[in-house]
C-alpha cells in the first residue's frame, strides 16, 4: 500500500538513475536510500515525495545522497534556451543567470550568446 503511494517517486528514481538504489518496508514505512547524480536530482526526488506525502510525511523515510556537490546541476542547453531561461528554471529567479555565466566563463563569452549542445554548470547558490 504505501510503496503504490509513492509509485511516482520510485518512477523518477529510476528516470534519474539514482545509483544504489534501495527500496525497503518496514511496517508502515517506505525506506528508500540511493544516490543522486547532483543536488537537484535530489531536489527533485523531495519535492516528489512531498507533492505524494505532504511536508513532513511520516510513512517515508529518504536518505538520498549526492555524488556530484560540487555543482547543483549540469544542463545540456536545448534549442530556444537562454540563460535567464536556464535560470529560472533550476533558481526560480531569471536574474540568476549572471552565476550561470560566471560559473561557465571557460566556455562562454557572452551571456547572450549560448549554443544548443552545451554542457553548462549550475553552480550552487
Amino acid at each position: 500500500m504505501v510503496k503504490a503511494k509513492y509509485q511516482s517517486v520510485l518512477d523518477l528514481g529510476e528516470q534519474l538513475k539514482i545509483q544504489d538504489g534501495d527500496v525497503q518496508i518496514k511496517g508502515h514505512q517506505l525506506e528508500v536510500r540511493g544516490t543522486a547524480a547532483t543536488q537537484y536530482h535530489k531536489d527533485l526526488i523531495w519535492d516528489e515525495i512531498k507533492k505524494v506525502g505532504g511536508e513532513n510525511p511520516s510513512d517515508i523515510m529518504a536518505d538520498i545522497k549526492v555524488a556530484d556537490t560540487s555543482v547543483y546541476a549540469r544542463h545540456t542547453v536545448e534549442s530556444g534556451e537562454s540563460l535567464s531561461k536556464i535560470a529560472k528554471h533550476y533558481y526560480g529567479d531569471p536574474m540568476k543567470y549572471k552565476a550561470i555565466f560566471e560559473a561557465n566563463r571557460n566556455i562562454l563569452k557572452n551571456p547572450d550568446l549560448i549554443h544548443p549542445g552545451q554542457d553548462l554548470v549550475i553552480p550552487n547558490l
